[in-house]
């Protein structure tokens, strides 16, 4: 379901000599080998990882169709969560309670948030994603359109192999190379990987107690602050500010609540941290204050619509009430997004690719512009501001 794969500390460097991309496929992969013996794997090992790779057309299409994240959070949440989701999720809470307690004992990590990113990646594990995995990273890092995310993921996969955690012709995934129950790359399960169950392996496709702990001590080496909340439904007066709102501004607390934020239940947390107001659907539609913990769900998935519906579901299943969706106003067709982008990008925003999506960038720009025009900037575009523009 992810929309990118996780943020990758550190690259590695590939020589000259091996090409980055492109080309042909068996003289792309017989470059992989070279590289691969080069950094000191052996010979024999290599060919029998690389043995049965095969490139997949239908990696790229996928990779190239995510038209779900076009949907609004309204409809992109209700479609994600239902009464299923969340009594499985509290059923998984208490099946699997002990580990849970470990999570939150040793990284900190509340189980709602991982039970949430359970749920959407692979509904409890039940489907973890059908692509051979070696395949879909040779033919992502062969494709030129992102091979420095992809392709240190299959010297990751390598090593998974010798430690004897991987399969080439059987381990299968998502299109873009995740694995297991909470669907992490080959480089993340050995940088975060934890074996939960005392088995000897780290094996995220067959161990609920693995899959948990390796996500729950991921999220905390991306920056999870132990015991602090990450996202509240809040109510906001009329008369707010409306640009000082969006997930890249922050305020305290005590700031919000002085200008007449309120908690729809419930207190709001310490007044001395920094908190955003987040409007996915503008100053008509459901209100969320974010702390910072919020930020480290973009670490996990850039999607913004599919991290602020990650994090209210993990407040769900901790017990929270269903949003209040107002009355928001109506939004833009994928076209006009596209043409929206398009007027803006010619003004000299930075709205990324021309997708018809409303990312950070495009947000950003549309909030920017309705402040220049004098309109309520609460970043959600309409056709009366794509009028204007």
């Amino acid at each position: 379901m992810r929309l990118f794969a996780p943020l990758i500390a550190l690259c590695l460097a590939v020589p000259a000599a091996h090409a980055q991309c492109g080309g042909p496929f068996s003289t792309f992969v017989d470059g992989l080998r070279s590289e691969a013996v080069s950094k000191g794997h052996d010979r024999a090992t290599v060919n029998a990882f690389f043995g049965s790779v095969r490139q997949d057309p239908k990696v790229l299409r996928a990779d190239r169709a995510q038209g779900v994240f076009q949907m609004p959070f309204i409809e992109f949440s209700r479609r994600l969560i239902s009464q299923n989701r969340i009594d499985r999720g509290r059923a998984m809470a208490k099946k699997y309670s002990r580990v849970f307690d470990r999570i939150e004992r040793e990284f900190g990590v509340s189980r709602g948030v991982l039970l949430a990113f359970w749920a959407f990646e692979t509904d409890y594990g039940g489907f973890q994603g059908d692509f051979n995995t070696l395949n879909a990273l040779t033919t992502l890092a062969h494709d030129c359109r992102r091979p420095h995310l992809f392709r240190p993921q299959i010297f990751a996969a390598l090593e998974l192999y010798e430690h004897g955690d991987f399969e080439p012709a059987r381990t299968t995934g998502a299109w873009a190379g995740e694995i297991g129950m909470v669907q992490m790359l080959p480089r993340d399960i050995i940088e975060n990987g934890v074996d939960g169950d005392g088995d000897g392996h780290v094996r995220l496709k067959t161990s609920a107690p693995d899959a948990l702990m390796s996500g729950g001590n991921m999220l905390s080496h991306l920056g999870w602050r132990a015991g602090e909340p990450w996202l509240q439904e809040v109510r906001v007066p009329e008369g707010l500010d409306w640009s000082l709102t969006g997930p890249g501004q922050t305020l305290t607390v005590a700031d919000w609540a002085r200008m007449g934020v309120r908690p729809r239940a419930g207190q709001l947390a310490n007044g001395s941290l920094p908190a955003s107001i987040i409007l996915p659907q503008g100053r008509k539609g459901p209100a969320f204050i974010a702390y910072p913990n919020f930020q480290v769900y973009f670490e996990w998935n850039q999607s913004f619509t599919y991290v602020l519906t990650a994090a209210y579901f993990a407040t769900r299943l901790e017990g929270g009430q269903v949003y209040d969706a107002g009355n928001p106003e109506a939004g833009l067709s994928g076209a006009q997004m596209k043409q929206l982008q398009t007027r803006l990008q010619a003004k000299g925003y930075d709205v990324g690719k021309i997708d018809g999506i409303l990312g950070s960038g495009t947000r950003a720009a549309v909030q920017a512009e309705q402040k220049r025009l004098g309109l309520p900037a609460d970043a959600w575009p309409t056709a009366a501001l794509l009028s204007r523009l």
